[in-house]
């Protein structure tokens, strides 16, 4: 069975607290366009993510999370002057912190920054078809004009979610990807 691969930019997720101070208390998330997990959302907010060596805008992804996490590239993380970690998402223990600036305030993350770990969200019946379960380690074919197989692939497993794999700009630019690509996991 194949699956849809997308790309997944560089973003953050805020907590409502960092939400207010950053945007204005009682601010509520702007959505511009619904991503392919249900219930998720690119907003119109942006946030400006200050490393030790420079900074980059970055796209908030609503909904609100309880906890504040910034997700990058090692590209990214490059010209921020940090070094993360390579985790799943929600990882962030012990890992760099930043500055994030928005249109009415600041907040000094002190830990939140993370390369989130390639994934594949997966439905539990895709996921019975395919024969893997959640935080099942797994490798990846991609289908694109660079054909590679990515080892290291983490399975998330969820009635919530719709089946995509999630890889970041250097791992979709390294297999050559383009939109509507498809990828197969291998046995």
């Amino acid at each position: 069975m194949n699956v849809i691969v997308e790309i997944s930019a560089r973003h953050l997720h805020l907590s409502q607290e960092h939400l207010d101070i950053l945007f204005g208390a009682g601010h509520q998330l702007t959505s511009k366009k619904a991503l392919s997990q249900p219930g998720q959302f690119a907003c119109e907010e942006k946030v400006e993510v200050v490393g030790s060596k420079g900074s980059l805008k970055m796209s908030v992804l609503g909904p609100v999370r309880p906890a504040t996490q910034v997700e990058i590239s090692l590209t990214d993380a490059r010209v921020l002057g940090l070094t993360p970690p390579v985790r799943p998402s929600g990882s962030v223990e012990n890992s760099p912190g930043v500055l994030l600036k928005g249109t009415t305030g600041e907040v000094k993350l002190p830990q939140g920054v993370i390369a989130a770990q390639r994934h594949i969200h997966i439905t539990p019946e895709d996921a019975k078809i395919m024969g893997v379960a959640d935080k099942q380690i797994v490798k990846l074919q991609t289908y694109t004009s660079r054909p590679l197989v990515f080892d290291d692939v983490v399975v998330r497993v969820s009635p919530d979610f719709e089946t995509f794999v999630h890889l970041d700009y250097d791992e979709a630019n390294a297999c050559g990807f383009k939109n509507g690509d498809l990828g197969r996991i291998l046995p």
